[in-house]
């Protein structure tokens, strides 16, 4: 029996995560991603899928993630038909998030007709919302710490990684004809201290590793944030201004939330409205009270909601309402996604609060190569909204810590676990010289053979077993 994969994303980047599997006549994906950032990855959603969908059996999910999950809805209408495993939250964010994505192509595409800012005369979605609809009944979802058959000779088993709701490690049981091998794949490793999520699992054995790289030369310790938010809300209201946060809908807007109704039931900032203007980031709260046996027991679900249920906390559901936020002038904290800025209700706040010297825009993590996002934080002094260039003149405010990925010392305390080394490790979900420095770290420290893959490019991991 033979094992190959085939890097067809997050090779080299750090989206669009799609890893194929083949087992002799056995095939799977693990991962389904978008790519995102860069024109030059946005591109390859467009091209067709490398191999024939059809002929893959199953996609084993890690979490629900856009860069992991968005191009499900294009591989199903494209041919493919088998199982798509996850997790419980997972599935239920699954539905949540594609459907999101769907909804912001669409309009997309619509606006820039409507605006004539596309180069082609009728823009088109990926994939439309209706197309979505035929991912669901193909969901397959488990708990954590169940061995999963997923074929005759391979068993999965899901682990807690600390990043998401429902985020997993993901391990692979490979019987042989002679021999079982097992194959983890990290997903993306959560932090060791956070107030809802547990630590990312420890895994001791692995015969190939597929490690996330995101933070992997980046040391970016866990700051309690708390000082910071007292800081820039204060400055921001001083001003006469309004905070924009740009935050991703699952995980960190829940997070942020949290923090703000801490720092206003202690009076260290004042009690102002929380505008939630995400309907994605509205629904995926509520599904934080629908699995609580997938956070910490320390985190009290009861006491967030009774808090969470003030004045404090708006949810604009409609977009008229969220449009009528542009004219709040001071004192209100508005949370829109998408994080990076990529789409979505934040373009229109950028839109209005960009301009204003009196706001603050707060960007509360990772912001990849390409996006709007890492664009500001690199010091652009204008950023291109709907066809126009938009004028950076509020205050810019980076919290690098609300990230949910482990930096180097997270990850090389998770590696730490492996009890022997593996045959190979594959670092992937990084960027350029980072990346290629992670895995000669690696390689010093550890003494693994450590291998850094190209897009497109695959490789044999067992013969013969």
């Amino acid at each position: 029996m033979n094992v190959r994969v085939k890097f067809l994303g997050a090779a080299e980047s750090v989206t669009g995560s799609r890893y194929l599997v083949d087992i002799n006549n056995f095939r799977f994906l693990f991962d389904c991603g978008l790519f995102q950032g860069l024109k030059e990855l946005r591109l390859r959603n467009w091209e067709p899928f490398p191999v024939d969908p059809a002929t893959i059996h199953c996609v084993v999910i890690s979490h629900a993630h856009i860069d992991h999950i968005g191009y499900l809805p294009k591989l199903v209408k494209e041919g493919f038909a088998g199982p798509i495993y996850c997790t419980h939250p997972t599935a239920d964010l699954m539905e949540i998030m594609l459907l999101d994505s769907a909804k912001l192509q669409e309009e997309e595409a619509e606006f820039a007709e409507k605006k004539g800012y596309s180069r082609h005369e009728h823009p088109k979605p990926l994939y439309t919302e209706e197309d979505v609809k035929y991912v669901f009944p193909l969901l397959k979802s488990f708990g954590y710490n169940e061995r999963i058959k997923i074929h005759d000779r391979v068993e999965i088993c899901y682990r807690d990684a600390g990043h998401l709701l429902g985020s997993a490690i993901t391990e692979f049981f490979i019987k042989g004809d002679s021999q079982e091998k097992k194959i983890v794949f990290s997903g993306d490793i959560g932090r060791y201290s956070s107030a809802m999520l547990y630590p990312p699992a420890s895994i001791d054995h692995a015969d190939v590793l597929f490690v996330e790289s995101t933070y992997g030369n980046k040391d970016n310790a866990f700051d309690d944030p708390t000082d910071d938010f007292i800081r820039i809300v204060n400055e921001t209201f001083n001003r006469g201004g309004v905070l924009l946060i740009p935050a991703f809908a699952v995980g960190r807007t829940q997070g942020i939330l949290y923090y703000m109704r801490q720092l206003m039931k202690e009076d260290k900032i004042p009690d102002v409205p929380v505008y939630i203007d995400s309907p994605m980031a509205i629904s995926s709260t509520y599904l934080f009270f629908k699995h609580p046996g997938f956070l910490k027991e320390s985190f009290n679900l009861q006491e967030f909601a009774r808090e969470a249920e003030t004045n404090m906390l708006v949810f604009v559901r409609s977009n008229e309402h969220s449009k009528s936020l542009n004219e709040i002038k001071k004192n209100a904290i508005i949370i829109s996604s998408s994080g990076m800025m990529t789409g979505g209700r934040i373009l229109h706040h950028l839109y209005h609060r960009l301009r204003r010297k009196e706001d603050t825009v707060l960007m509360a993590g990772f912001q990849a190569e390409g996006t709007r996002g890492r664009r500001l934080l690199d010091g652009e002094k204008t950023i291109k909204i709907f066809g126009e260039q938009v004028p950076v003149n509020c205050k810019l405010e980076y919290i690098s810590s609300m990230s949910g990925h482990a930096d180097r010392g997270e990850l090389f305390r998770w590696l730490g676990n492996f009890k022997d080394k593996p045959k190979m490790t594959f670092t992937v979900h990084g960027e350029g010289h980072d990346i290629q420095e992670y895995a000669k770290a690696i390689r010093s420290k550890l003494g693994w053979n450590v291998i850094v893959p190209k897009y497109m490019e695959s490789f044999t991991l067992f013969e013969g077993i």
